[in-house]
């Protein structure tokens, strides 16, 4: 397996060995992200045949980068290989 890290504003954000790919997007475990920089938005949506999605802003060094991830804690029976997992964009390089 290829570690994968996610980055923004120059940290490690979060960081697995255990990443599903799903349509293009790198989902780490929950477990993966590094805590200290997430706090759980407002927004939440219903995408399609993944489930209910939560989304989370991350504040690096001062800066907060809004609705950059998403988590699916209760996804569709189609997609429950991403269960527990969580989804970058806007922004984070995913490497």
């Amino acid at each position: 397996m290829i570690r994968m890290q996610a980055i923004w504003n120059g940290e490690i954000i979060a960081e697995s060995d255990d990443t599903v790919v799903v349509e293009g997007n790198h989902y780490f475990p929950i477990n993966s992200i590094k805590k200290e920089y997430f706090e759980k938005s407002d927004l939440t949506s219903f995408c399609g045949w993944k489930g209910m999605a939560n989304y989370y802003s991350v504040t690096v060094n001062g800066k907060t980068n809004k609705d950059c991830a998403w988590y699916y804690a209760e996804p569709n029976d189609a997609a429950m290989k991403i269960k527990g997992m969580v989804a970058f964009w806007n922004g984070v390089e995913v490497k």
